[in-house]
């Protein structure tokens, strides 16, 4: 694996924080799939897995704040045995909750009852599927994917997501297969919509498009094929002051498996803490979410994947 931390210069803008909304709360690195595109470099013998006393601090932390979100991702963190602790936590604090969801997850034996789980709680799904066409799902993420996701998708809008005017969230993230950007969201949207209706009555909610992160395993990549530099040109050239604006680490902090605390996901996967020139770690223990409007946020030029075009973080498109 290629560092991709010592590439990455720091001519990003300097941007400060508003109201923390978001808490983001990566439950572990351990995934049932390994894909190419995957910024965390989580797969099936990965080890890291949050403590139910780093649960019970994030927990704590939520009653502190009073944020508004509660995002859990991973790896696929649903495989942390305290993944129904925090969201019946979230929803009983009246947190809105989403779960980063690779869809094959829920087909493994030891979590059959887990779409009922979810429906019942009404957590938002953000499903990953980079592509509509199965050969392109595949390639990616690994033989096989594309038509379990196609069974869990069905079963998810059985449950009542997805559906229109419906409660149950059901949205679609799509990455680009390489080093390019995401073509325009709308469009790509109404794409998606009519190619999973037609051939499968599936049907969902929104769809986000999101740029490649180049770090970790997609950055080790293009390190390897030779396109790193050419793919932070073609980030740089298409930056827009305008989405500095609605970056997500403005208003939403990134908790590791160990309770550490970090402006993003990115930040945590490149091991850089909170804060603008911070060395030292801080513990969600530890955290006051008072002290964190208007404090400065680490940067580096990893950063222009969310500023690049039309910009793009965990909820999608920027503009």
């Amino acid at each position: 694996m290629h560092a991709t931390l010592p590439l990455l210069g720091e001519s990003f803008p300097a941007i400060r924080r508003t109201r923390l909304e978001t808490l983001q709360v990566n439950l572990g690195y351990r995934c049932n799939q390994a894909c190419l595109h995957c910024h965390v470099n989580a797969g099936p013998t990965r080890k890291e897995q949050m403590a139910d006393e780093t649960i019970g601090q994030v927990i704590a932390f939520m009653d502190a704040s009073g944020v508004a979100s509660l995002d859990l991702t991973g790896g696929a963190p649903e495989l942390n045995p305290g993944f129904r602790r925090l969201v019946q936590a979230g929803r009983a604090r009246g947190v809105h909750v989403m779960d980063r969801c690779n869809l094959t997850v829920l087909e493994l034996p030891e979590h059959a009852d887990l779409p009922e789980f979810l429906a019942q709680h009404e957590v938002e799904i953000v499903a990953s599927l980079p592509c509509y066409l199965e050969k392109n799902v595949d390639s990616q993420r690994g033989e096989g994917v594309f038509a379990a996701s196609v069974r869990v998708l069905k079963r998810l809008n059985a449950l009542g997501y997805g559906q229109p005017d419906g409660a149950l969230r059901l949205n679609l993230v799509y990455n680009p297969l390489g080093p390019s950007l995401p073509p325009p969201q709308g469009a790509l949207e109404a794409d998606y919509r009519r190619e999973l209706g037609s051939r499968y009555g599936i049907v969902f909610t929104r769809l986000l498009a999101l740029a490649n992160m180049p770090i970790q395993r997609f950055g080790s990549t293009l390190v390897s094929r030779g396109g790193f530099t050419k793919y932070m040109r073609l980030l740089k050239a298409a930056h827009r002051d305008e989405n500095l604006a609605g970056v997500m680490c403005r208003s939403l902090i990134s908790v590791d498996w160990r309770g550490y605390v970090y402006d993003c996901d990115f930040n945590q996967m490149l091991d850089l803490p909170l804060g603008a020139g911070s060395r030292t770690r801080t513990h969600v223990s530890e955290l006051r979410a008072g002290d964190l409007p208007a404090q400065p946020i680490r940067v580096a030029d990893h950063c222009y994947g969310c500023t690049a075009g039309q910009g793009s973080g965990c909820g999608g498109a920027v503009t």
